[in-house]
């Protein structure tokens, strides 16, 4: 079998180099802000990763402005370090301040990683419904009495598998506190879903 020949792509390394500098600033002034070991090497994969869940977020053509939000709050920590680690700041001697912002960085990013997650769960919940076609009556059927028309039953939307998969989650994770399985009502309330859309999903956890 031949070897697929490998390009290199000018655009890519520079990405990769770019990526490498950034992470290695973040880890630096992770590290003069007194996170030692691991959780230096754990900053800056935190702000990459919240960046690509805005981006994504951005991509997915849904609401918009939670995206530009948290890929704003991202971009503004990545450029800080690179700006603060290039001689401007003393990393010998971080302010307060600083250290109390790069303290305080997990919590931040794990409120944007999880309203990223779950808002786009909730607008794939809220897909619209097609309308169901009835097929036409035969020409050559009878008439029949008039008769008072009975109450279509509510049709149940479509539920897509990722909605289906973090409603699991979800469910267990009730289970595993509670000892008792989740009912329909606590299940809308945590995905934030409309009733007939969680109805539909509880069904599926059966």
């Amino acid at each position: 079998m031949r070897a697929l020949p490998v390009r290199l792509d000018a655009v890519l390394v520079q990405a990769v180099i770019a990526a490498a500098l950034s992470f290695a600033h973040l880890h630096d002034l992770a590290s003069a802000a007194g996170q030692h070991g691991w959780k230096a090497w754990a900053y800056p994969v935190s702000v990459d990763l919240l960046l690509v869940a805005a981006w994504r977020r951005l991509r997915s053509g849904g609401t918009k402005a939670a995206g530009w939000c948290w890929f704003l709050v991202a971009l503004t920590a990545s450029l800080g370090a690179n700006v603060s680690t290039a001689g401007l700041l003393d990393l010998g001697a971080v302010p307060a301040w600083l250290r109390i912002l790069v303290a305080g960085w997990p919590a931040v990013a794990f409120l944007g990683g999880t309203l990223l997650a779950h808002g786009a769960a909730a607008e794939a919940g809220r897909e619209p419904v097609p309308e169901s076609m009835a097929p036409d009556a035969p020409a050559s059927a009878p008439e029949l009495p008039a008769a008072e028309p009975k109450p279509a039953p509510p049709s149940t939307p479509p539920v897509p598998p990722a909605l289906v998969t973090l409603a699991r989650k979800v469910a267990d994770e009730h289970r595993a506190r509670t000892g008792t399985p989740i009912d329909t009502s606590t299940l809308r309330a945590r995905l934030g879903v409309p009733m007939p859309l969680a109805e539909g999903i509880a069904a599926q956890l059966t």
